[in-house]
C-alpha cells in the first residue's frame, strides 16, 4: 500500500514537472516573438567573444569625458530622467544663488593653519597634562565662533534644504546665510531659535530678543513668516513680523511694518515652520505698500508671499541671514484665536470623548475577571476584554 502511494505521488510530480516545463518553453517562445526594438540596444556593438579588443580608458578623467559625450547623444528609448522630467519639469534645473558673495580662504592656507595649530598643541605641556588627566575644559563659545567662521553657512544651507525652506520661500533659488541671527524667547536658553528646533507657541507668545553682527551705518530688513499656516491657500503664507530699515543691529529702532503675532498652528495640523529671514538693504527703502495697520488682527491682511516681496525689492534687498523653528498646537493657540484674532478656532482632528463607564458596584454579577481594570487609578489604563 505504501509503495503504491509513493509511485502515485512520483507519477503526479513528474507530470506536473512536465507541464511546468512546457509552460516555460511556450512563454519563452512568446517572448522571443515580440516586436523587435526600434533601434540598437545599449552596448549592442560590443563583441562579447573578444573583450580584449575593447578600448581601455586607462584613467577616470578620460572615462568620465567619454561618458558625458555618450549621455548627450540622442537615443530611441526613454530614460529614467525623461520620465522624471515629464512628471516634474523643474527636476534637475539649476538653482540661482541670490545671497551675498562668499569669500573663502584658500584650501592650502587652511591646511597650513591647521598644521601649525597641531604643532603648537604638541609643544604645549599644560595641554598635554590636562588632556592626560581628563581635566581639560573646552570653551564652547570658541567652538561656536570657529564653526561660524568656517563651515556654518554650508551646514545651515543644508538644513534649510532638508526642511524645504528654499523650496517654499524662494523657488528655484537659494542663498548662503552668512549673517548669524541670535534669537531668544524669554530669559531662558531653552527659548533659543536655531535651525529646526522645537518651541511651543506659549514660549513664543511675545516678540523675541534678536541680535546680529552688523556694520555701522548698514540697514536691514527682518521677516518672520510661516509657509504652513494659511487656512485657505496652501501656496500663501502668514507674515508674523516684518521690520524694515533696521539701523545696524538694533531691531527695535527699525520701522515696524507689521507688528508681532505669536504662532497659531491649528489643532491637528502637526508641526509648522516659522522662518526668520534677514535681508541686507542697499539703502533706505520706502515700504508704503507693505505697511499693515497696527494692530493687524486680520488674517487676510497678513496673507503674504515671500517670493513676491523679494521680487518687488530684489534690487535693494539681499538675503543674508536665516533661522527657523518648529511649533505645534498647545492651549495658548486657543487664546490667540479667541482673544487676539477674535475668531473661532479651527480644529482639524476628531476629539474622541472619554470612555464612559457605569458607576462601580460592590458585587459585580456576570462581569469578566478584569472588571476592576476600568476603574483603575492612574493616567494609563489597562482595559481588558469586556
Amino acid at each position: 500500500m505504501a509503495l503504491r502511494t509513493v509511485c502515485t505521488t512520483a507519477l503526479r510530480t513528474g507530470t506536473d514537472l512536465g507541464v511546468n516545463n512546457v509552460r516555460t518553453f511556450v512563454t519563452t517562445v512568446a517572448l522571443c516573438r515580440r516586436t523587435p526594438p526600434l533601434g540598437p540596444m545599449p552596448n549592442d556593438q560590443i563583441n562579447i567573444k573578444s573583450l580584449e579588443s575593447l578600448e581601455k580608458y586607462r584613467s577616470y578623467t578620460r572615462y568620465l569625458r567619454r561618458a558625458e559625450e555618450a549621455k548627450k547623444q540622442p537615443v530611441w528609448w526613454k530614460t529614467y530622467r525623461g520620465y522624471v522630467e515629464q512628471a516634474d519639469p523643474d527636476h534637475g534645473a539649476e538653482h540661482v544663488d541670490i545671497g551675498l558673495p562668499y569669500y573663502r580662504a584658500r584650501r592650502t592656507t587652511e591646511v597650513r593653519e591647521r598644521r601649525q595649530a597641531m604643532r603648537d598643541n604638541k609643544k604645549n605641556t599644560e595641554l598635554e597634562r590636562t588632556t592626560r588627566l581628563r581635566t581639560y575644559k573646552i570653551d564652547l563659545d570658541r567652538v561656536q565662533e570657529t564653526w561660524e567662521e568656517s563651515c556654518a553657512p554650508f551646514h545651515i544651507k543644508r538644513l534649510a534644504e532638508h526642511y524645504g525652506v528654499f523650496r517654499d520661500l524662494f523657488p528655484m533659488a537659494y542663498f548662503l546665510p552668512q549673517v548669524f541671527l541670535h534669537i531668544r524667547y524669554g530669559q531662558n536658553s531653552s527659548g533659543q531659535v536655531h535651525y529646526g528646533n522645537r518651541l511651543t507657541p506659549a514660549q513664543a507668545v511675545s516678540a523675541p530678543q534678536i541680535s546680529f553682527d552688523a556694520e555701522e551705518g548698514s540697514l536691514w530688513t527682518l521677516l518672520l513668516t510661516c509657509p504652513d499656516e494659511h487656512l485657505q491657500d496652501s501656496e500663501a503664507e502668514y507674515v508674523h513680523w516684518l521690520v524694515g530699515n533696521i539701523p545696524g543691529g538694533a531691531v527695535q529702532a527699525g520701522d515696524e511694518l507689521c507688528h508681532y503675532l505669536p504662532p497659531f498652528p491649528a489643532r491637528g495640523t502637526g508641526f509648522h515652520r516659522y522662518i526668520y529671514v534677514l535681508f541686507k538693504q542697499q539703502g533706505p527703502i520706502g515700504f508704503q505698500e507693505d505697511v499693515r495697520p497696527s494692530p493687524c488682527l486680520s488674517l487676510e491682511d497678513r496673507t503674504f508671499k515671500t517670493t513676491e516681496f523679494y521680487r518687488k525689492y530684489q534690487d535693494h534687498l539681499t538675503p543674508a541671514g536665516l533661522a527657523f523653528f518648529q511649533s505645534q498646537w498647545d492651549e495658548s493657540v486657543t487664546d490667540t484665536f479667541h482673544n487676539t484674532l477674535n475668531m473661532r478656532e479651527p480644529v482639524f482632528e476628531f476629539i474622541r470623548p472619554p470612555v464612559y463607564h457605569p458607576p462601580q458596584v460592590k458585587y459585580p454579577h456576570r462581569q469578566p475577571l478584569r472588571y476592576l481594570d476600568r476603574y483603575r487609578d492612574g493616567k494609563e489604563h489597562t482595559y481588558g476584554i469586556y
